[in-house]
């Protein structure tokens, strides 16, 4: 079992970990090694995850996440195969340290007297402004 963060284990054998030719620049270097990380791991195979967590867990992971509840995490920013390797395993668990995390609640604030103040005054204002381009009424 893999720890991914407090109380958050995965089997070992569930985290499938590939690696592939990274893009972008790096000459014949790119084109002969295999750099990028990939990691993939179900949703369903990580325990230690309340039910509000899991739901975290699967907003976090986006796009990350595919239709069959499998998480893709990919790196190929540096050079070296194993240096991306260790990245894509750290971004398992940074996310699934933030899907633990219980937000906090937000605390309603009331608006203060001024800024009432100055919506009124802009309210009136504006409704001056448009009465002054109405116009005048019929006389009789």
């Amino acid at each position: 079992m893999t720890r991914l963060a407090p109380g958050v284990l995965v089997p070992n054998e569930r985290l499938e970990f590939s690696q592939s030719r990274a893009g972008g620049p790096g000459g014949q270097n790119v084109n002969n090694t295999s750099s990028k990380a990939e990691l993939r791991v179900a949703e369903a195979d990580i325990t230690g995850l309340s039910w509000a967590a899991r739901q975290r867990l699967r907003d976090l992971a986006g796009s990350r996440l595919t239709t069959d509840g499998v998480i893709v995490l990919s790196c190929d920013e540096t050079r070296s195969a194993r240096t991306n390797r260790e990245l894509v395993f750290e971004r398992l668990c940074e996310l699934a340290r933030e899907a633990q995390a219980v937000p906090k609640a937000r605390k309603r604030s009331r608006p203060t007297r001024g800024s009432i103040q100055r919506r009124l005054d802009e309210k009136s204002h504006r409704s001056d402004r448009k009465r002054e381009r109405r116009d005048p009424p019929p006389k009789d």
